[in-house]
């Protein structure tokens, strides 16, 4: 595909708009053996080096980022000291601002000195932020999203007494794990920041793990235990921006239809509506590709031009070409 043939044009009337990138996992951690901070530092410097394309494309870019492994990492550090030296347990909220800090300065630091290689304008900034969620969501009814370690039954009394609301179940025959709520996101509470920052010619790192929940009471914004997607936050970020690009990495260079089967065919410009139809058909795995899938209907749904699900590496190409999958109106 060229330019003229559908894709964002580098030169033409998407020029100095914002894209909104949401680097995935693969973007932090390369291999489990890889995962000590130099580790992930690594790994974003080589993705930083993929998106100087968008910029010299013209698009000013606003980066989300997931942080599951680090919340993760936070947790069992926590878990640790609090067992062995008596420390306070470290809220799953405060963990999501905790990554939000390290992953947002890793990411500051190695696309400004990856724009800055380039002679491009390389004032980056990281928004920790809060995320509005409903306290009626139904996700809180029933969470599903296990998060930190597992523990074996003998500690379950323990923990069900220092910590009783906490949900713990068996996951997998590999122990018992907390499991939180994920709701929707309804609102990002740092937007004007967010839009001040785009405005003044920086670029912005905000978002990260999806947000921090929040809930609104008549005394204000207070964090809940929950875990909120990063790419339905991205989706909603980017329409708030009125973006015409979003950007979902992940580990593969395609959305696949009828994966894993005789019939796998990748998918290239696809339509919303046949996304869609393939989405309600279960050609897409509920805890990998069907939250990337659903926040791109989303945002084509609500106004945006086009949404691309392909590899870092690949970026440049899907601009310039056409290569990954596009989602268009």
């Amino acid at each position: 595909m060229t330019p003229g043939q559908g894709a964002p044009d580098p030169t033409g009337s998407e020029s100095q708009q914002v894209a909104v990138v949401a680097i995935g996992g693969n973007s932090l951690i390369k291999h489990r053996e890889l995962r000590t901070v130099e580790d992930q530092y690594r790994a974003i410097c080589e993705t930083a080096s993929h998106l100087v394309g968008l910029v010299r494309s013209g698009y000013r870019l606003v980066v989300s980022h997931g942080n599951g492994p680090q919340v993760g990492f936070i947790m069992l550090r926590s878990e640790i000291a609090r067992e062995h030296a008596g420390l306070h347990h470290v809220p799953l909220s405060s963990a999501v601002a905790d990554t939000q800090g390290a992953i947002g300065l890793q990411i500051q630091q190695a696309l400004a000195n990856e724009l800055a290689r380039h002679d491009l304008d390389d004032r980056v900034v990281t928004v920790v932020t809060q995320v509005e969620v409903d306290p009626d969501d139904p996700g809180f009814d029933t969470p599903t999203k296990p998060v930190g370690e597992f523990y074996s039954a003998d500690q379950l009394q323990t923990l069900r007494s220092q910590h009783p609301d906490w949900i713990l179940v068996e996951d997998s025959d590999r122990g018992y794990r907390r499991v939180v709520a994920s709701p929707a996101p309804r609102a990002i509470v740092e937007q004007d920041a967010v839009d001040t920052l785009l405005a003044g010619g920086h670029h912005v790192v905000a978002a990260g793990g999806g947000g921090i929940p929040v809930v609104r009471t008549p005394e204000g914004l207070h964090s809940v235990d929950a875990v909120i997607d990063k790419d339905m936050t991205s989706s909603l970020l980017a329409s708030n921006l009125g973006a015409p690009l979003l950007v979902i990495s992940t580990a593969v260079e395609h959305v696949m239809v009828n994966f894993g089967t005789p019939d796998e065919r990748p998918l290239s410009e696809v339509g919303v509506d046949e996304m869609e139809r393939y989405l309600a058909e279960g050609h897409f795995a509920p805890g990998s590709m069907a939250p990337k899938v659903r926040a791109a209907i989303g945002f084509i749904r609500r106004g945006g031009r086009r949404v691309i699900i392909t590899k870092p590496e690949q970026l440049d190409e899907a601009i310039r070409h056409g290569h990954g999958t596009h989602i268009v109106p």
